[in-house]
């Protein structure tokens, strides 16, 4: 990479813009910094300034970050910024650099600044895939990310022992821990691999591999026995379906 790096901040919130312009003045390797403020003035600015890294916010005026994403030609490092952490599966798994979920403080922009150099003095190539192909139905989800003290972490799926609706969320639960994922059970479940996780209850879904024991009980249903110890009641569409599928208890 050159000595100093061209940077868009992408957001339609000028205190937001004025914010992350602070926060790089201070940064000795940050060059240029421009800014947009909304979609379609984006995809212009990337295309025009090919800049090595893109502050993007997911909800503006005219494109979505994600659409910005999409029809950009020019791949910068892309950093998502938002209020909303439901998108987070969206943007790392289009390729994103990291997210920063409003509002973040100058510790966590400057860590995140940290791993874009490393990034970019190693040549690791700024990859982002179209959603439209990454995001296909077909293609079952490897990992999630979920909020835990002010950042995303990665949840690896195959690792979640089970996860029950929760309202407007979904608990993964791994390792006797609760994640709490912004998303409907229903939605998840369409993205889940299907070969590891079965739905039980309409609330409740678990991974085979860690299914233990299968109890019966009143009226001919199944109480599922985890890893974990955990108890899930089968409902009777749910006992149909571990019968049909044929557990096998490990």
């Amino acid at each position: 990479m050159t000595n100093e790096a061209r940077v868009l901040i992408a957001d339609d919130e000028p205190l937001a813009r004025r914010m992350l312009r602070e926060c790089l003045s201070t940064v000795d390797w940050i060059g240029d910094v421009h800014e947009a403020g909304d979609g379609l003035a984006t995809i212009r600015a990337v295309d025009t300034l090919r800049p090595d890294l893109l502050f993007l916010d997911i909800k503006m005026p005219g494109a979505s970050g994600i659409a910005v994403a999409e029809q950009i030609t020019h791949r910068p490092y892309i950093i998502f910024t938002t209020a909303y952490d439901r998108y987070a599966v969206t943007a790392f798994e289009i390729g994103a650099l990291d997210y920063l979920l409003k509002p973040f403080g100058r510790e966590r922009v400057l860590a995140v600044l940290t791993r874009a150099h490393m990034a970019m003095e190693h040549g690791v190539p700024a990859i982002v895939a179209r959603a439209s192909s990454v995001l296909s139905p077909s293609k079952p989800l490897a990992r999630v990310f979920v909020k835990e003290r002010g950042r995303m972490i990665a949840i690896p799926l195959d690792q979640v022992e089970h996860l029950e609706a929760c309202d407007d969320y979904v608990a993964l639960c791994i390792d006797n821990r609760r994640h709490l994922l912004h998303a409907r059970l229903h939605d998840l479940y369409a993205r889940l691999d299907a070969t590891h996780f079965l739905r039980v209850h309409r609330s409740h879904v678990v991974n085979r591999t860690f299914i233990r024991a299968l109890e019966p009980r009143d009226g001919g249903r199944l109480t599922i026995v985890l890893a974990s110890g955990t108890r899930i009641p089968a409902s009777r569409a749910g006992t149909a379906e571990l019968r049909r599928v044929e557990v096998r208890v490990g």
